[in-house]
């Protein structure tokens, strides 16, 4: 399957999808290698086409229209971290990304995408599981989240709910 055709049919397999996808997995049904495909959604993404990366894999991000935004930054343990995201997500908002600022590196972000508490749990399961740094602790708990939410109002109620948590950091 030529380069054109593979990414192609890459597109068609994330458009029947409704959740993220794998690397892995649309590596097998594309019968090519997982790098073969990072490059392909390389080319997608450079070409406009909407490919969001997560923990749980790839999928194809169908903006309607903008919705409110806000970056929180906010600072607490490792511990605290199921709590913090249960506290954006019960309130309505979605987690986009995590981005930290470091000294050295400068500004590393991710992708998180976390919709709601089975997002969350999945997440910190896999952190525990995988005893990954959490990125946080590169910047001493310091941290940034930007968050979608339908209206202003519950960004507002999101930001008055960390502030009562002590999460915000100010």
């Amino acid at each position: 399957m030529e380069g054109k055709e593979r990414r192609e049919k890459l597109i068609e397999i994330l458009n029947m999808r409704t959740e993220p996808i794998p690397g892995s997995e649309l590596a097998r049904l594309l019968g090519v290698s997982r790098q073969v495909i990072v490059q392909d959604i390389a080319l997608l993404r450079a070409s406009d086409i909407n490919i969001l990366s997560s923990t749980k894999g790839y999928f194809l991000y169908q903006a309607d229209s903008p919705k409110p935004r806000r970056c929180f930054r906010v600072r607490h343990t490792t511990d605290q971290i199921e709590d913090e995201l249960c506290t954006f997500v019960d309130h309505g908002g979605r987690i986009l990304d995590v981005l930290v600022c470091h000294q050295i590196y400068g500004e590393i972000t991710t992708e998180l995408i976390i919709r709601n508490r089975q997002d969350v749990y999945d997440f910190v399961k896999k952190i525990n599981e995988k005893r990954v740094v959490p990125l946080k602790e590169l910047t001493g708990d310091i941290h940034h989240h930007t968050v979608e939410a339908d209206t202003q109002i519950i960004l507002n109620r999101i930001e008055k709910a960390l502030r009562e948590k002590n999460y915000l950091y100010e």
